[in-house]
């Protein structure tokens, strides 16, 4: 069953995103992407109310341990982070790396991806 991190902030949209990135960063995450959906969807006349940015973040050297646990672990990389905000409150969301990669039944990975998601989360509560 999908586990799921949420965490509401009173700070603007786009301070939320630029902190998470800078408390990322610490962490040794770098962002592949900020992909702005709410962009897109304005390019192409579509209407969506309040903004949502999908971050792909990668630890490479993280990465790398979990690729050689198993190269199947390529197929969840990079982590994905979603910044949204809706009706003037701020989220910060992702799907726990954990949970997406029990598909897998292996549980050095599992365990691998715990330690991932726990910086993950540590790098969201810390904005």
């Amino acid at each position: 069953m999908l586990q799921e991190y949420v965490k509401a902030t009173n700070k603007t949209f786009e301070l939320t995103l630029s902190d998470l990135k800078d408390r990322l960063a610490e962490r040794k995450f770098g962002v592949l992407a900020a992909i702005s959906l709410s962009d897109k969807f304005k390019d192409k006349g579509i209407e969506y109310l309040g903004q949502l940015t999908i971050l792909e973040v990668c630890n490479p050297f993280e990465a790398a341990a979990a690729l050689a646990i198993n190269p199947v672990a390529a197929y969840f990389l990079p982590c994905k982070i979603l910044v949204r905000e809706v009706n003037g409150c701020t989220l910060i969301e992702m799907a726990k790396p954990s949970s997406l990669i029990e598909i897998l039944h292996e549980p050095k990975l599992i365990d691998f991806a715990r330690k991932i998601e726990d910086l993950l989360i540590e790098a969201a509560d810390a904005v």
